[in-house]
């Protein structure tokens, strides 16, 4: 079995960011293949959702956090408040994760030392997410730099990167 990174935007997706997460990650997943993703909102939510949706034990899923699911999800709501995003997103993603956990506590990867979310800890996790992936499948919208940091820690190991590129 190979390892498929899914690494994509946060912030904003379309219908054919979606449809293109959801083939990709269906297709892997058919293929006797798993995924690997971050465990944040829209691109990788999309594509643990449809990971599960054809891997209900998810046996085939892992999902790297940068921190401790209870500090993530403290986070999340922290950004809900702020405006940053919706409630709704943020309960929807903490589920979504206790869900996993649920499941199979092997496919959620916690981050056990870090102690708090940041651009350095989000890197990190890249960096953690990269080192088992054979190749990797971005979703880049807009040139999202933490898109582009996972594109290029996994070119730096010689991982081989299929680029979908989207202006929203």
């Amino acid at each position: 079995m190979k390892w498929i990174g899914i690494s994509g935007s946060w912030r904003i997706t379309n219908q054919q960011v979606e449809k293109d997460v959801r083939n990709n990650v269906k297709n892997i997943i058919l293929k006797g293949d798993g995924i690997i993703t971050g465990g944040a909102l829209n691109v990788d939510s999309l594509a643990l959702d449809e990971a599960l949706k054809h891997d209900s034990k998810a046996k085939k899923i892992r999902v790297f956090l940068p921190v401790r699911l209870k500090v993530f999800s403290d986070h999340y709501r922290k950004r809900a408040s702020e405006g940053v995003i919706t409630s709704k997103q943020a309960e929807n993603l903490i589920c979504q994760l206790f869900g996993l956990k649920k499941v199979n506590s092997q496919a959620l990867v916690e981050n056990m030392k870090n102690t708090e979310i940041n651009k350095k800890t989000y890197y990190q996790r890249n960096s953690e997410a990269v080192k088992i992936m054979d190749s990797l499948i971005a979703f880049q919208v807009n040139k999202s730099a933490g898109t582009q940091n996972t594109i290029d820690k996994a070119k730096e190991k010689g991982i081989p990167v299929k680029l979908y590129s989207y202006s929203i």
